[in-house]
């Protein structure tokens, strides 16, 4: 039974067996859609396609002498993960193959400098300021505009460092100071980049190495030729 085609060679369904198997007596598996289901046929497919872009990753590798370094699963945060798409950053935290290729591709890719110029326009905020604020029970640092307005108002009409109380609360100014957001964007641009990259050389890949065989969501069916369609 064949799981799908690479280059017009088959892939053994016996991969997709073993993952749903280790999926269905893991930690996870109460999560799981139950067997039989079309959520659980949607999920057969799901990991079905993983594992083709495993596979895809794999003899990319291969052709491309790129180092494959023995590793454990990785994980990417929330916005990664939402940029690549579900099957692509399952199949990059489970495969050091993946890894691998992601980086050969990516490797040049560079934000330009207009980009970097609209990031900071968007993003762009004005200074800041902070108090240094002297408490009974300690230190404390805060924007004025998040203090009561009573206690706001008598610290900053007194001198610097001195004692004010206003109702309940009790503080001194110690000192002020500014603060900007204007952090260089350029690594976090360069990485949403690469992944923007990354896939499109994936999809364009999937669509002219890859073949799903219909069907999968039954392990007792032979693949039949004419039910592949390109994924």
């Amino acid at each position: 039974m064949t799981l799908g085609l690479l280059d017009g060679k088959p892939l053994p369904r016996a991969a997709l067996d073993h993952r749903l198997a280790a999926l269905r007596t893991g930690a996870r598996s109460t999560a799981l859609p139950q067997p039989g289901s079309s959520e659980d046929r949607q999920l057969t497919r799901w990991v079905a396609q993983v594992l083709l872009t495993e596979a895809l990753c794999e003899t990319v590798a291969t052709e491309r002498d790129l180092p494959v370094r023995a590793a454990g699963p990785a994980r990417l945060d929330q916005q990664a993960a939402v940029e690549l798409g579900s099957i692509t950053a399952a199949a990059y935290e489970g495969s050091a193959a993946v890894r691998a290729v992601y980086a050969a591709v990516t490797a040049d890719v560079e934000p330009s400098a207009d980009d970097i110029a609209h990031y900071r326009t968007l993003t762009a905020r004005p200074p800041s300021t902070v108090w240094h604020l002297a408490l009974p029970d300690g230190d404390l640092d805060a924007d004025p505009d998040t203090l009561p307005t009573a206690l706001a108002e008598a610290l900053r009409e007194a001198p610097a460092g001195t004692w004010v109380t206003a109702g309940p609360w009790t503080a001194a100014l110690r000192s002020v100071h500014t603060t900007s957001e204007d952090r260089d964007p350029t690594a976090d641009l360069t990485e949403a980049d690469r992944r923007a990259a990354f896939v499109r050389w994936l999809d364009h890949e999937r669509a002219r190495r890859l073949t799903l065989v219909e069907g999968l969501e039954h392990p007792g069916d032979p693949a039949q030729p004419d039910n592949h369609h390109r994924h």
